[in-house]
């Protein structure tokens, strides 16, 4: 005697797959929330430069005019990643001679080590905030840890673009001597802060 695949049992089991299907979709849901977002760095909304005591007078200031980038954040697990490069022959002092200087051998070398480098290796969080990023800089081809200090970290949707965006300003001491830039040293100073001001856009 046949039985009949209707009824209660069948319900029953209907019931349970439709339950079953309903949690995967949302753990697959879920994971998709928690992925990493990955952001462009907009280079328009970008600003690197760097201070330094000029023999003992005062502090002086120089900036790079081309940072180019990509973030990912995953700020519920509180990770991610930071790359960032710029461009040393973007550098800009105000003088077109003293541009050309740094542009040297004596300094960033730019025509053989076009690309000054940070690539991190761990990001630290308190709380929802950003508070430092550690990485590698790499400078005419010479790599060092250093830490980014973070300030001022926010994300937002913004209606200008029509996605997300997040920025945070950055910075970091480094001795200029440990990249071969050490000309001048003491009278110079060697003790340099590199800062970085980012904006940088969700790609989708």
């Amino acid at each position: 005697m046949k039985t009949s695949s209707s009824g209660p049992h069948a319900s029953a089991n209907a019931s349970g797959l439709l339950l079953r299907g309903s949690l995967l979709l949302l753990a697959l849901a879920g994971n998709a929330s928690n992925a990493a977002e990955r952001y462009q760095i907009d280079s328009t909304h970008t600003f690197s430069y760097f201070e330094y005591s000029h023999w003992g007078l005062s502090m002086q200031r120089s900036r790079f005019d081309t940072t180019t980038g990509t973030i990912e954040l995953d700020r519920d697990n509180q990770s991610g990643s930071v790359e960032i490069d710029i461009d040393a022959a973007s550098v800009s002092t105000g003088s077109d001679g003293f541009n050309q200087i740094m542009r040297s051998g004596d300094y960033f070398d730019s025509a053989n080590f076009p690309k000054i480098s940070f690539k991190s290796s761990a990001l630290h969080f308190d709380g929802p905030q950003l508070t430092q990023v550690d990485g590698d800089l790499t400078i005419k081809g010479i790599s060092h840890p250093v830490t980014l200090q973070i300030s001022n970290f926010n994300c937002r949707f913004m209606l200008i673009y029509g996605k997300q965006a997040c920025g945070a300003n950055g910075s970091a001491s480094i001795l200029r001597s440990d990249y071969k830039l050490g000309r001048y040293v003491p009278f110079v100073s060697d003790a340099v802060t590199l800062h970085i001001s980012v904006e940088a856009i969700k790609e989708y």
